[in-house]
């Protein structure tokens, strides 16, 4: 039997906002990759020494890194789910309508990666969106309990390299042949073929990290947002947002306390070397980064509901309803900066540049988002996306 779309249902703007904000923390980290990649980024970084560049790397890392995946990967996994539990309530969810929802995405990524950026996670959102549909009949309390285990257990990167040494598989060698110098050539003054191959051993160098490091809070991530939409969180968001007040203000005290330790005496520290301990102070970094992009949705929502923030926070909305839209034409607008297909500025742009470069851009995202959006319901992507699902070309314009 074919599918139907189901009509949109009225949007909850503060969720919207949510992802616009999301959108933004992504790019101000994904720019600074995009400037200089991990092979090279750490001998790369060492020459800006002025305090409005070391100033700019202490915001990165202070509010930034490791805060807004967690984010993204709810509000994804938030998405889906909803949509997935309205089905299950009409009777009309099927493995059949997902699997083929997430292998769409999946191929969404893969072109992602091949023609703009090798630093894509929506293949790993596609496999978490089928697993996340998966557990829609567990019981909450299973549902949070194995949430929790995702985030707080340490040591995936060991036993996933442990699993590649059995398979004998090495995601070092694809770019062993390769030096900072070689990598700013390609990206710089290189062909586009050239530019694809690159991107291919990037991602396939950066497995460890994705399936290893970023994976694992994904995983938890998504399911809470599971666990969310299934107590149906945006019909009371106002109110409990003004109910954990207290416990969301001291998490984040205690949490920038062991932030602030972690990234200025612990890491200088010689216990830091520990192979034992060095995972465990990884992970309890990561766990308060989780916490902290926690706060700031808490934080954004009681000043939307509370301090008459509405008007201030409301163009991010923009953005977050075209959130598939706008974090692929970021990657297209990076392409454009820092390689030969536009203005070769890979490894010319210091922290404070990369920076202000991204808030720009993300301000152009706003206005073209909200240009877009009033002629048509959805964002382009969003929209293809809809139409591969279903297997029926839908109308995208509004109605005049």
């Amino acid at each position: 039997m074919k599918e139907h779309p189901t009509k949109p249902g009225k949007r909850i703007d503060l969720l919207d906002i949510f992802r616009g904000f999301a959108i933004l923390g992504i790019f101000v980290v994904n720019i600074t990759i995009m400037n200089s990649t991990f092979l090279n980024q750490d001998e790369f970084a060492q020459q800006f020494t002025s305090n409005i560049d070391l100033f700019s790397v202490k915001i990165l890392q202070l509010f930034f890194y490791t805060k807004f995946f967690p984010i993204f990967s709810l509000l994804f996994g938030l998405g889906i789910s909803m949509q997935a539990l309205k089905m299950y309530d009409d009777g009309k969810l099927t493995s059949v309508f997902f699997i083929r929802r997430m292998l769409i995405l999946f191929a969404f990524g893969v072109c992602h990666i091949l023609f703009l950026w090798s630093g894509d996670v929506l293949n790993l959102y596609a496999i978490l969106g089928l697993f996340t549909t998966l557990m829609i009949k567990r019981s909450n309390t299973f549902i949070i309990t194995l949430s929790i285990i995702f985030l707080v257990i340490p040591f995936y990167e060991e036993v996933l390299n442990y699993i590649f040494t059995l398979i004998d598989f090495q995601p070092s060698s694809f770019l062993a042949n390769y030096t900072g110098a070689s990598v700013n050539q390609i990206i710089n003054n290189g062909t586009y073929i050239e530019g694809i191959k690159l991107r291919t051993l990037e991602y396939l160098t950066n497995i460890p990290m994705l399936f290893g490091f970023l994976a694992p809070i994904a995983c938890s991530m998504f399911l809470l947002g599971l666990y969310l939409g299934k107590i149906k969180i945006y019909q009371t968001i106002d109110s409990l947002i003004e109910k954990i007040k207290i416990p969301m203000l001291f998490l984040a005290l205690i949490t920038n306390i062991y932030r602030v330790l972690f990234l200025f005496v612990l890491v200088k520290n010689e216990i830091f070397s520990s192979d034992v301990y060095r995972p465990i102070f990884i992970k309890l970094m990561v766990i308060c980064d989780v916490a902290m992009g926690l706060f700031y949705l808490w934080l954004l929502g009681w000043l939307y509901y509370n301090r008459n923030w509405k008007k201030i926070l409301s163009p991010l909305k923009y953005v977050g309803r075209m959130a598939l839209t706008n974090y692929i034409l970021q990657s297209f607008i990076g392409i454009i900066l820092f390689t030969s297909l536009g203005f070769s500025l890979y490894e010319t742009m210091s922290p404070s540049k990369t920076l202000v470069v991204a808030f720009l851009v993300f301000i152009f995202q706003v206005v073209l988002s909200k240009i877009w959006l009033t002629y048509f319901k959805f964002g382009p992507l969003e929209w293809l996306w809809r139409c591969l699902t279903y297997g029926e070309l839908l109308p995208i314009k509004k109605s005049s």
